[in-house]
């Protein structure tokens, strides 16, 4: 398989993806600078997380306008895979590839820890690996994520299933306590109608070995792989 990992102007994650994609997952990755209008080569793509053009005015606002994101867009329209990862997933709702909106953390404050997370379903090419509901530790590391959409928006992804992850404590309990960003109904990643495109504040590429603490994140890069060669 070849990932695209694409880099806007303050992105900061783009290594650790490449690390973790080609060291731990064994896959072919390259970089696609933001200005690239030809992501035709890859089967999946990456928006990792960062600062992209400094955060000014929004988290994602400005790198929504970048000439990469017509190629993007096309991309997911042609139904093919697109991971938006902490800033990413801002980037992502900006562009309109994903509903809702990523606002300032209820504390007010960067957060950077370890949390869980929920399988809310197993039916996406994000979590075909997991098992229903299974309980994954990754970290985070934000200052904008706190998920919020309006009552339409979220009847419908609870009625779709679009909901790939909720915050939740280790034993798999949804509660406030284990929210770390004030999300509304606990919610860490979505998927977009087709279920191809999928945003996510959590970082699985700082999960993708025991040396960083953890493997859990490579569920999520290995549901990618297997759905992506099922599909050949």
């Amino acid at each position: 398989m070849r990932f695209g990992i694409v880099v806007f102007p303050g992105t900061w994650s783009e290594r650790d993806c490449h690390y973790a994609l080609t060291s731990c997952m064994g896959q072919q990755a390259e970089y696609v600078w933001h200005r690239d209008t030809d992501v035709s080569g890859y089967d999946a793509l990456v928006l990792p997380g960062g600062f992209s053009y400094g955060d000014y005015l929004r988290c994602g606002a400005i790198a929504r306008f970048s000439p990469v994101m017509d190629a993007i867009m096309q991309h997911a329209d042609a139904g093919r895979l697109v991971i938006g990862i902490c800033n990413g997933f801002q980037i992502l709702c900006e562009a309109g590839l994903l509903p809702g909106v990523l606002m300032r953390n209820r504390s007010l404050q960067f957060r950077c820890e370890t949390v869980h997370l929920r399988a809310e379903t197993v039916n996406s090419p994000f979590t075909g690996a997991c098992s229903p509901r299974q309980v994954l530790r990754i970290p985070i590391a934000h200052g904008e994520g706190n998920y919020f959409a309006g009552p339409e928006t979220l009847v419908q992804l609870n009625r779709d299933h679009r909901v790939a992850f909720r915050y939740c404590g280790p034993d798999g309990a949804i509660a406030d306590d284990a929210n770390p960003n004030g999300s509304i109904e606990s919610i860490a990643g979505i998927l977009n109608d087709r279920r191809n495109v999928l945003g996510m504040m959590p970082h699985p590429e700082r999960a993708s070995e025991d040396l960083m603490g953890g493997t859990d994140g490579t569920l999520i890069w290995r549901s990618m792989i297997e759905a992506i060669v099922g599909a050949a």
